[in-house]
């Protein structure tokens, strides 16, 4: 399976977006209403101060009521569609495309064009052109002082004036958006890395109890003669001392081996072994307890699915990091619930810890965020451990919620598959 093929390809991110959206908005409400009562030029403003308003309503409703942090292909193009239709209508009541602001009409399919597919980008391109064309030929006049001809020193400046602006405008947009992509790109890289030694460590946990296993036998017999010779020369002080130090040798070999497999008859059932979801969280759980002294709470339900589901590094180590934050942060407990049915499996993370910082909580999932409140500093992350396990996990099908625990008070994180797509994995 290929790292990016059940990633989302093709997305905005939400904070953004809406911060860019707020600058437009503003600026059309104080140019909207300077040419109004400052040049004192007639033209509809009321009604195209409603159009503004309908814009700030589409914001704020991505702000409260669109939960995710980033904006799906689908849902961007609905709003960059409202953009060019709020822009257009704007420019068909002040002068259509006479209008020197006639070239922020560009900007959402232009901004389009680095963020969303190339099927999202022709319809976007497609519907710019058509409103184009339109307020061509359909507009109002365009707004002038009201003894002046059109052709006049304000239009003259207008045009570099709003040139100037857009060129500002657009920068900023690549700035943003491309410090954005530079960022998770790194984050990403610090994925492979993190698998590629998860991959690594595997290989080597398998290579050491393949090595104890064909030493195993070899080593025993070495230590069978030994015991022989030591029966036959125990009367001989000389020979008996190099016959007790090749036993003890032979005993520190085997106990040298059993380290390198980290108690082989666990772990490589772990390595080779497909297993239920339950049996991937009592392992990680059980790798935790032998570090850790806070109190690990499993419940799982008694009609709970336990099919095995394909070994899978990414889910072990997406699992994993989120166990080990509840472990950071949690004061003494962590509760871990794992439930399924017929249809859907999911685990659920909690703790009594502090929870998700309320100034980053509408950012959990991206890398590279850190709360400004956090109090204790050394607990304090960027984000990075759950991008890296979010990333992961979505990748394996899974959907991810994170939100602070009602009844713990602490973080909680539910990871929930469908059981056709977790078995299918």
């Amino acid at each position: 399976m290929e790292f990016g093929k059940t990633s989302q390809l093709y997305s905005l991110n939400k904070s953004t977006y809406i911060n860019l959206r707020w600058i437009g908005i503003i600026g059309q409400f104080i140019t909207i209403n300077s040419v109004r009562f400052i040049f004192d030029f007639e033209f509809n403003y009321i009604f195209a101060n409603l159009i503004i308003l309908i814009g700030a309503i589409s914001n704020l409703f991505l702000i409260f009521f669109y939960k995710k942090t980033h904006l799906s292909n689908r849902s961007a193009f609905n709003f960059l569609l409202i953009d060019i239709i709020q822009l257009a209508a704007l420019l068909y009541l002040s002068g259509g495309i006479l209008n020197p602001f006639a070239i922020f009409l560009l900007i959402p399919s232009v901004f389009a064009s680095s963020s969303l597919d190339i099927k999202t980008n022709i319809i976007l391109i497609g519907f710019t052109i058509l409103c184009i064309i339109l307020l061509t030929f359909y507009h109002e006049h365009l707004p002038a002082p009201l003894d002046q001809s059109i052709t006049n020193i304000y239009i003259y400046y207008s045009i570099p004036l709003a040139l100037i602006i857009a060129l500002l405008f657009l920068n900023y947009f690549a700035l943003s958006f491309g410090k954005e992509s530079n960022l998770r790109k790194e984050a990403l890289d610090k994925i492979q890395e993190e698998i590629s030694k998860e991959h690594e460590l595997i290989s080597l946990g398998g290579q050491a109890a393949a090595a104890a296993h064909s030493l195993g036998t070899p080593l025993s017999t070495i230590k069978i003669i030994s015991q022989e010779l030591f029966e036959q020369f125990k009367n001989d002080k000389d020979v008996k001392k190099d016959i007790d130090l090749l036993v003890s040798q032979v005993d520190r070999c085997n106990e040298i081996l059993k380290r390198l497999t980290l108690n082989p008859i666990v772990e490589d059932e772990f390595i080779d072994k497909d297993l239920s979801l339950h049996d991937y969280v009592k392992e990680i759980v059980t790798s935790f307890q032998e570090i850790s002294d806070k109190n690990f709470d499993i419940d799982i339900e008694q009609n709970a699915n336990s099919f095995n589901v394909t070994k899978s590094i990414e889910i072990v180590y997406g699992i994993r990091n989120f166990i080990g934050n509840a472990n950071k942060f949690a004061k003494n407990n962590i509760y871990i619930a794992i439930k399924s049915d017929s249809e859907v499996s999911e685990i659920t993370i909690e703790d009594d810890g502090p929870g998700f910082p309320k100034d980053v909580l509408s950012k959990i999932g991206e890398p590279y965020i850190k709360s400004i409140k956090s109090k204790d500093k050394s607990k304090s992350g960027l984000g990075l451990g759950i991008f890296i396990g979010k990333t992961l996990l979505e990748k394996n099908e899974a959907k991810l919620l994170f939100r602070n625990s009602e009844t713990r008070g602490g973080a909680e994180i539910k990871i929930e598959w469908l059981n056709k797509n977790l078995a299918n994995i």
